[in-house]
C-alpha cells in the first residue's frame, strides 16, 4: 500500500480529461488554524488533528467496547482532542471545525444519526449538536462509509474522479457513491446500503429487522466466517474455527482447498453485486475498503469473475489508497469545508 498522503495537493486545471477526472480541490482557508476529523467505529474511536493544508499533525484512538453511549463518545472525543493539542503544542483557540463519520444512517442536514446497528443505544442521536455544545466549534456529521468515499475522492484512489463507488466490506458491507461529481445520499439517507442487495448465491428471504441483509450475510466478515464453518463441518479442520475472513483468504492462497472454495464463492457473489451496480450507475471504478475488502486475494478473485463481463462496461477493482485512514481523511476534508464556511 502506498504511503498515506497528509497534505492537500491542489489542481490548477479546470478542464476534464478523457479519464473523467475534474478539478475538485476544495478552496481551503489560509492562515493559522486547525481542524479535527473523527472516525467513530463499532469498537474503536479514532481522531486526527490537521492544519489548514490538510497535513495530519497527530492521531489518537480509544476503545468504545465497554461503552459506546453518545455521551461517552463525545467525552472521549474531548479527551482525544485535548491529548492531540497538548502533544502538538497547539492552542485550543486555533480549532476552527470538527467533522465526524458515524456508522449508521445519518441525516447530514440536521446532523442526526438516525439509527445504527453497530452502536448500542444510538437512535436519533443529535451528534452535531452534541459536538458543538461540547467543543464550541462548528461541526459536521456524515455516514462513515460516505466519509471514506470523500477521503478517496480527495487524496486517495479516486482523486478527482467524478464517478466511482467506495465499497467498505468489514463486519457488514456498504457503499459510498459519487455520481457526476456529487456524493449520493438518497431521499432517506440510505443510498449505498448495498448489504441488502439480492444476487445469485445469497438468501432469497427478506432480512428481518436488526439482521444482516442478503448480500451482507454472505460476504460480510461474519458471513464469510459462517461459510468457512459450514465448509469445515465434519472435517479435520475443526481446530481452525476461529479464523477471520482475511485469514481464510490467506489460507486459500496457500493452497487450502476448503478456504479456496469460500474465497471463490465470496468473490463470485461480490462480482455479481459490483457488476449490477456498474450497470445502474454506468461506473467502472470500484474501490475496496474495510478490513475484508482490502484483502488482495478477494480483490484478485473478484476481478477474475468481472473480467468475463465487458458489456456495456467492465468494472475495475482497486484497493483503497488510504487504507484504514479513508474515513479519517474524509472527516478532515469535511472539517476543512466546514471551517471555510465559518470564516
Amino acid at each position: 500500500m502506498p504511503p498515506i498522503p497528509t497534505a492537500l495537493v491542489k489542481k490548477t486545471s479546470k478542464s476534464k480529461s478523457n479519464s473523467g477526472r475534474r478539478n475538485n480541490a476544495p478552496r481551503i482557508p489560509t492562515g493559522h488554524g486547525h481542524v479535527v476529523g473523527v472516525d467513530i467505529g463499532a469498537s474503536n474511536l479514532r481522531i486526527a488533528l490537521a492544519d489548514m493544508s490538510g497535513t495530519v499533525l497527530g492521531k489518537w484512538s480509544a476503545s468504545t467496547a465497554k461503552t459506546s453511549s453518545p455521551a461517552m463518545v463525545v467525552e472521549l472525543i474531548r479527551e482525544g482532542i485535548k491529548n492531540l493539542l497538548d502533544h502538538a503544542s497547539v492552542s485550543r483557540r486555533s480549532l476552527l471545525a470538527i467533522a465526524a463519520g458515524a456508522p449508521g444512517i445519518t441525516d447530514v442536514d440536521t446532523g442526526v444519526v438516525l439509527k445504527t446497528s453497530y452502536l448500542r443505544g444510538w437512535k436519533h442521536v443529535p451528534l452535531r449538536s452534541l459536538l458543538e455544545s461540547a467543543l464550541r466549534i462548528p461541526a459536521a456529521v456524515e455516514n462513515d462509509v460516505r466519509t471514506g468515499a470523500i477521503g478517496e475522492n480527495w487524496i486517495g484512489a479516486a482523486r478527482g474522479v467524478d464517478n466511482f463507488v467506495f465499497l467498505a466490506i468489514g463486519t457488514g458491507i456498504a457503499a459510498g457513491v459519487f455520481a457526476n461529481g456529487r456524493l449520493i445520499r438518497g431521499t432517506d439517507w440510505t443510498a449505498g446500503e448495498v448489504g441488502y442487495m439480492h444476487v445469485p448465491g445469497t438468501p432469497e428471504e427478506a432480512a428481518a429487522h436488526g439482521t444482516p441483509g442478503s448480500l451482507e450475510s454472505v460476504i460480510g466478515g461474519e458471513g464469510i466466517r459462517m461459510q468457512w464453518l459450514r465448509s469445515c463441518n465434519g472435517t479435520h479442520v475443526a481446530a481452525t474455527r476461529k479464523l477471520t475472513a482475511t485469514e481464510i483468504f490467506q489460507r486459500a492462497g496457500a493452497g487450502d482447498l476448503t478456504a479456496e472454495g469460500v474465497l471463490n464463492h465470496s468473490a463470485k457473489v461480490l462480482a455479481y453485486a459490483v457488476y449490477n451496480i456498474s450497470l445502474v450507475l454506468n461506473c467502472t471504478l470500484f474501490i475496496l475498503g474495510g478490513g475484508v475488502g482490502m484483502s488482495i486475494p478477494l480483490r484478485d478473485a473478484t476481478q477474475r469473475f468481472l473480467d468475463k463481463h465487458s458489456e456495456p462496461v467492465q468494472p475495475k477493482l482497486v484497493v483503497s489508497g488510504l487504507g484504514q485512514d479513508a474515513q479519517l481523511m474524509g472527516a478532515i476534508r469535511l472539517a476543512l469545508s466546514k471551517a471555510e464556511k465559518s470564516i
